[in-house]
């Protein structure tokens, strides 16, 4: 029979329907991660679902999740977080693998999103437990520890849309930039304009209280000032959430876990998960009132030890910050020794905006990664007394020399593509002409000075301003700058009033020994009106910012000054410093005070005003901080009071010299936190004079005779308005914050702050140097022992930037009879800060 054939074709045809039927489906791979969109931070236990559809996973303790399907229930993928808003991501049906990444949007925490139970808060409890353990889980409480930390920093324009910046002609120069920049889904671009990374040794001493950081590696881009490697590590970073408050920029917000946390949040127990294979409980929080300093967020904590595992930290919208739109910190700890709990990630996240343009917005990321290496050992202590390490920061010589091989290795973490490609990038931008000439005109728009070649010009808002004596004064300013020298600064400035007709002018050179510790010599000759600025931050009158703000029926009273001046400074490690200083000075007063002529010595020719005198100037200042510049420094304070002594011996006949005196003086000063009550500044002084001395030797108590508010004078009393020989005042200055304005509805939207302040003096005069300065001369006057006091009150931050102070004379009135006769009084000021 010939049925072979058939048999054969239809085995093989069963054959094939089998191996179909019977082989399972090729399998679908849906993968991905959950994040926070802010910080970038993985989002634990996430839940992940085709939408429509009940197949959905628990995304691990990472954020990760994974899907294995022969096919595809829905075509879009749902993510979901307590505390974020959902995300809803399309998956494409015609790949058998796929990635992706959900970014959700923190939307804050609403207490009825959760139920609650009738009893006691079981949050609360826990809370209670962390309190009670944070002396013992607080890593501080070491006598000692040393950690290898990893530090990097970037900061971006942030949000540039992509179509605009490609068509602009504002932004031609840079479309090279669009290689290696982040975008996000919505198709903005980070632009990057600052990078860098920094691995340091820190070192930690409880008793006594001591921190030191070595910074063994540096890389920066974007950054042409040197010394700011200084601040790139850990110190000036550092943020635990163990301590009641928490810093952010100047201002300090109360911790989640603080003692006094209950009085702020409400706390929600949202879960209990195993993370690292520890039970650990989840707990939410939210602020009782808005408008106040504190946060939004949630913490993981142990369950047997109440330690932290991870803390995200938000801050509210609400909160009383300038030039800031958003705050996120997330920290991260893990056992060491499987015992003590450590810090191991840190990250602070701020996105800024520019108060001009609000369109034009920043990002700036911070990351930190610690690696516990000996905690109470010698190897975290011995480093204190190492003569080569006395700084509390040190840059080794070789930092920012290390190659991308040694980077490769020691890095915590690699770099991201994006961030690959960022050094060169910045650095391309640094050198693009377009880019440079954009600097310049911003750097002479905020600063005033024009750079051409090694010198500089300006600051401009000097060139023009008016006073009664010189009507219209004219000036120009001329200095050196580090395409110069590096290390010596000549500044000089020529100017001319035009009422009567003379030149004016100052000439000196700063030459800089040493930076850390800081060692310089200076010498300046100058022949100009005395101006009475004194601290580096103080308004004078010589700008054309203060010729609308002169107090109406202010007699302005002027000396004329041809000093000569030569200084050595020399800093300790420690703080101490030491200021040598030789002062020839000759003194030709206008009227109304008291001339030269009134001083006159029978049978002595030359100026009666001529004065020689060396002082000797000692200050403490431990651990104070300074932002340095080309050659001179801002102080960036200190921690700890700073304590200022000088000595003043006046040297008769050396000179021309008239006058044997000896002067001392001293003051305590500090800017502290007393939070949540916000910062305290004070300053008590005094000091005395022997000898019997012209006024323009004695003490003259700083006036103002501006409407231009001035931390460093008596606003409400006048210029040499007062004279003393022996004299003790203080001044003192309250920052409270929002106060009374946080609870005010409208009111509060506009973030107001408000303060007060104190500032006396008491005094006296010798019955010699009465006769000599207040018979028959000027318009002087000497308290005799009776308090001078004026209190003030007010608002600032109006606007982001003004500040109005009400201030009133409490004692001595001021007589009806004089020509300006106000014992109340109104100014204005400009203040920039967060």
């Amino acid at each position: 029979m010939d049925y072979q054939p058939m048999s054969k074709n239809l085995l093989c045809l069963v054959t094939l329907l089998l191996a179909w039927v019977v082989a399972p489906a090729q399998q679908m791979i849906v993968a991905g991660r959950v994040l926070d969109a802010h910080t970038g931070e993985a989002l634990p236990f996430a839940g992940v679902q085709f939408k429509g559809t009940d197949v959905g996973v628990v995304a691990d303790e990472n954020g990760r999740f994974i899907f294995r399907l022969d096919h595809l229930p829905s075509d879009s993928l749902l993510a979901s977080v307590l505390g974020y808003h959902r995300m809803i991501i399309a998956v494409r049906h015609d790949a058998d693998s796929q990635y992706i990444v959900f970014r959700l949007e923190r939307s804050g925490y609403t207490m009825n999103e959760i139920v609650v139970h009738a009893g006691v808060n079981p949050a609360l409890i826990i809370l209670r437990k962390i309190i009670q353990r944070k002396p013992y889980n607080n890593m501080d409480r070491f006598e000692s520890y040393k950690e290898k930390v990893y530090n990097k920093l970037e900061f971006d324009i942030n949000k540039i849309d992509k179509n605009k910046f490609l068509h602009s002609k504002l932004f031609q120069p840079f479309q090279f930039v669009l290689n290696n920049v982040d975008t996000s889904e919505t198709g903005d671009i980070y632009l990057p304009i600052l990078f860098t990374e920094t691995i340091s040794d820190y070192y930690f001493q409880r008793t006594p209280h001591r921190t030191k950081e070595i910074i063994i590696a540096s890389k920066t881009s974007g950054i042409q000032n040197k010394s700011i490697t200084r601040y790139l590590g850990t110190m000036y970073q550092n943020v635990n959430v163990y301590d009641n408050f928490i810093p952010v920029f100047d201002k300090e917000f109360v911790s989640p876990i603080a003692n006094i946390a209950t009085l702020y949040y409400d706390y929600q127990l949202v879960d209990t998960q195993y993370i690292d294979g520890r039970r650990c409980f989840h707990i939410t929080f939210v602020p009782k009132r808005k408008n106040e300093n504190v946060f939004t967020g949630d913490f993981w904590v142990n369950d047997t030890t109440f330690a932290i595992q991870k803390m995200n930290l938000e801050v509210t919208s609400n909160a009383n910050l300038n030039f800031v739109s958003r705050v996120s910190l997330v920290q991260e700890y893990k056992p060491y020794n499987d015992s003590v709990w450590f810090i191991s990630k840190d990250k602070f996240v701020a996105d800024f905006y520019t108060p001009v343009a609000r369109k034009l917005t920043f990002i700036g990321r911070k990351t930190t990664l610690y690696e516990p290496l000996a905690i109470n050992d010698t190897a975290a202590t011995n480093i204190f007394d190492n003569p080569h390490y006395k700084d509390n920061i040190v840059v080794l010589p070789d930092a920012r020399d290390r190659s991308d091989s040694f980077w490769t290795v020691h890095r915590f973490e690699p770099l991201a593509r994006q961030e690959k490609g960022v050094y060169e990038m910045v650095d391309s931008l640094q050198h693009n002409p377009t880019f440079q000439k954009y600097s310049r005109t911003v750097q002479f728009l905020v600063t005033g000075v024009k750079e051409v070649g090694p010198l500089e010009f300006g600051p401009y808002y000097y060139e023009l301003s008016a006073n009664h004596l010189e009507n219209i004064r004219l000036r120009l300013d001329v200095g050196t700058n580090i395409n110069f020298s590096k290390n010596i600064y000549l500044s000089n400035y020529l100017a001319y009033g035009t009422a009567d007709r003379a030149f004016k002018g100052h000439a000196s050179a700063l030459w800089i020994l040493h930076r850390r510790p800081r060692i310089y010599l200076y010498a300046s000759y100058t022949h100009d009106l005395d101006n009475g600025a004194i601290y580096y931050d103080q308004i004078n009158t010589d700008n054309i910012f203060t010729l609308a703000v002169y107090k109406p029926g202010v007699t302005q009273k002027f000396v004329m000054v041809d000093e000569k001046r030569m200084e050595f400074y020399h800093e300790d490690y420690s703080g101490f410093s030491q200021h040598i200083t030789f002062l020839n000075q000759q003194f030709s007063p206008y009227a109304p005070l008291p001339t030269k002529d009134d001083f006159a010595i029978d049978g002595k020719t030359g100026n009666p005003l001529s004065n020689s005198e060396i002082s000797l100037e000692l200050r403490y200042a431990y651990q104070e901080q300074f932002l340095e510049g080309n050659y001179y420094r801002i102080s960036l304070g200190s921690d700890y009071p700073i304590v200022d002594v000088k000595f003043t011996l006046g040297m008769k006949g050396f000179l021309s010299g008239q006058y044997a005196f000896q002067k001392v003086a001293a003051n305590i000063s500090d800017y502290m936190s007393i939070a949540p009550f916000g910062h305290l500044y004070y300053n008590f002084f005094g000091g005395k004079i022997y000898g019997t001395l012209p006024f323009v030797l004695l003490q003259v108590p700083p006036g103002n005779n501006l409407y231009y508010y001035d931390k460093y004078a008596f606003d409400m009393m006048q210029r040499y308005e007062f004279l003393c020989d022996e004299y003790a005042g203080f001044m003192i200055e309250h920052e409270v914050g929002g106060g009374i304005f946080t609870y005010i509805p409208l009111l509060n939207k506009l973030k107001l702050r408000q303060f007060w302040t104190a500032k006396g003096i008491i005094g006296n005069l010798s019955q010699a140097n009465a006769q000599l300065n207040l018979v028959n001369q000027g318009p002087f006057k000497t308290l005799q022992g009776n308090p001078y006091l004026e209190l003030g009150t007010g608002v600032e931050n109006i606007l982001h930037f003004f500040r109005i102070d009400f201030v009133w004379r409490v004692t001595p009135k001021i007589q009806p009879t004089e020509s300006y006769h106000h014992n109340f009084g109104v100014f204005g000021s400009v203040q920039l800060d967060f």
